[in-house]
């Protein structure tokens, strides 16, 4: 009698945590980079007045001949580098995770970063 409740309480603990797990998800919101102006140049100061999530999609729309997405560290955002290894995203309609904390992400097209085409995004 005593194993049934020690499995109902697993079971119980088990269904709690999947329905946390779910709300977490359900809350994520998703924010297109730019708003209508997609990435792009200047978009530095598109995250002012935003609260990000972890869990929440940016996504970043821009025409992959001219521009990507690369995922880089504060370094990297800083000195507009991408380190070997990085990710680099490229499709033209990206859809990226945010992470818990500051996520950094520039466009390595030569001179772009440079002329303010990246962006810090920071998550709770």
């Amino acid at each position: 009698m005593a194993q049934g409740r020690g499995s109902a309480m697993t079971l119980g603990l088990a269904l709690l945590l999947c329905l946390l797990i779910h709300a977490e998800i359900a809350d994520a919101a998703t924010y297109v980079v730019g708003d209508s102006r997609g990435w792009t140049f200047n978009t530095a100061g598109w995250t002012r007045g935003k609260r990000f999530r972890a869990g929440d999609v940016l996504v970043f729309n821009y025409s992959p001949s001219a521009h990507n997405v690369v995922a880089v560290s504060a370094a990297g955002y800083n000195g507009c580098t991408a380190p070997r290894g990085s990710r680099v995203y490229k499709s033209g309609k990206d859809r990226i995770t945010l992470a818990r904390g500051t996520n950094y992400f520039i466009c390595s097209f030569a001179g772009h970063c440079q002329s303010g085409m990246k962006i810090a995004v920071t998550a709770v």
